[in-house]
């Protein structure tokens, strides 16, 4: 029993260290930054749960999935970095301005572009990127029932503490205000440029460059 606790707390910290909840809280901030509570609530809910699923399914059939469509490792790891390179890029420069008073199509409109993040870059590649995805393959590769169910059950603690996280960062916009927000969106956006230099360095290196 001792061992089985053990072998789940280090599954567990290996999730906990890739994705960091405390690093990713100031992320998802400065990405759903001027969006009202109800719908920052909703896209930490859709990103988080996209990223279980993602994470169940690789736990489950990641091998298989790579080795299907020829994907290896360093290749997902590159084009990971490509994309948040991007998204950081866009941040570093700030947000797009907001129409205070919308019509119905735009509100729908900007609605649908608010939730959009949950999919991406929030649930790919920041919460389940090639990091976390590979980890559950490297935990669940034995498959054992026993193995995948701890997997995914370390992966579903973690979500919830994220989620935690995520929800309880409103109070943080509130204390340190727009401009507070707009320098740590651009902090983010340099960061995140960053990360996603390190995942194509990761991924060349993996490829043998």
């Amino acid at each position: 029993m001792n061992g089985l606790f053990s072998h789940s707390v280090t599954i567990f910290l290996a999730f906990f260290a890739i994705m960091n909840p405390v690093a990713n809280t100031p992320l998802f901030l400065s990405l759903t930054d001027g969006d009202e509570p109800e719908v920052r609530r909703q896209v930490a809910f859709q990103s988080l749960l996209l990223a279980f699923f993602l994470v169940l399914l690789f736990s489950l059939f990641g091998r298989l999935i790579f080795e299907m469509f020829g994907i290896t490792l360093p290749a997902f790891r590159i084009a990971g970095g490509a994309l948040v390179i991007v998204i950081g890029f866009q941040m570093l420069h700030g947000s797009p301005s907001r129409v205070h008073h919308p019509s119905e199509e735009a509100a729908a409109q900007t609605r649908e572009a608010e939730l959009s993040v949950a999919i991406s870059p929030l649930a790919m590649p920041i919460l389940a990127g090639p990091g976390t995805l590979a980890t559950a393959i490297n935990f669940s590769s034995t498959s054992r029932i026993a193995d995948i169910v701890i997997t995914v059950s370390s992966f579903a603690v973690l979500c919830l503490i994220t989620y935690g996280f995520f929800l309880t960062g409103e109070r943080l916009v509130t204390f340190i205000g727009k401009s507070g927000v707009n320098v740590v969106t651009r902090m983010m956006g340099l960061i995140l440029a960053v990360i996603g230099t390190q995942m194509i360095i990761e991924g060349m290196h993996g490829a043998g460059f």
